[in-house]
């Protein structure tokens, strides 16, 4: 999905932003003012010289366009969880019903890359959490997988930033978050090990100090279809 997005909160991003930066599960950023096209303009230079260092013909139409292409990719497309002023907008309504069980969404797709050597992170995602006074509208989970997976990351950073994202949203420490994931740098490259994949976790609150509710959760995340 690319960076064209009409619900966003810009104040979120930056309040949570500045919250993970206090948890110390910030991504490592720079500040800049540059704009998006000025982005897209600086990389596609830089592209450009990659592929000639390496020996490719960008005259040929096949590659003529590959750097703008891959500039535009990277700004737009696969990278635009950098900028806070995309973060979903995050519609949480009173828990008017008193629900205070589990609430679940599983199989959310992580699409990623590796900030190590910017190969692909392909996975699946589960987040629950056990509401308070919120319930937040469930597409939001999945959004704000999202938001975090389209930047540069390494996955244990992941896990932690979407569930302190999710507690500061719904002002609750009772959320689990479960992804499982494969590594292109790891199946394209190095080890070439083309059959593990990576799994990592972060509960808090009752999920991790109600041993009911642990097991629940574990049981619900590692369902098969």
């Amino acid at each position: 999905m690319s960076y064209q997005k009409t619900k966003v909160d810009d104040s979120l991003g930056f309040e949570i932003e500045q919250h993970l930066r206090v948890l110390g599960v910030n991504t490592p950023t720079i500040p800049t003012d540059t704009t998006r096209q000025q982005k897209i303009d600086i990389i596609e230079d830089h592209v450009r010289g990659i592929l000639e260092t390496i020996g490719l013909d960008l005259t040929d139409d096949s590659l003529m366009d590959t750097p703008k292409r891959v500039a535009k990719m990277y700004v737009n497309e696969i990278f635009w969880g950098l900028d806070s002023r995309a973060f979903p907008k995050c519609t949480a309504v009173e828990n008017k019903m008193g629900y205070n069980s589990m609430v679940l969404e599983r199989g959310i797709t992580v699409s990623s890359f590796c900030e190590h050597h910017f190969q692909p992170i392909w996975g699946k995602a589960t987040v629950a959490y056990i509401p308070d006074k919120r319930v937040l509208g469930l597409s939001k989970m999945n959004r704000i997988v999202e938001y975090f997976s389209r930047r540069p990351q390494v996955q244990e950073r992941l896990t932690e930033q979407i569930a302190a994202a999710l507690k500061h949203v719904l002002k609750t420490q009772d959320v689990g978050v479960v992804i499982d994931a494969e590594h292109f740098c790891v199946k394209c490259r190095g080890v070439e090990d083309t059959g593990s994949s990576t799994v990592t976790s972060r509960i808090s609150g009752d999920f991790m100090d109600d041993p009911q509710v642990r097991m629940e959760f574990l049981s619900l995340a590692n369902h098969k279809h």
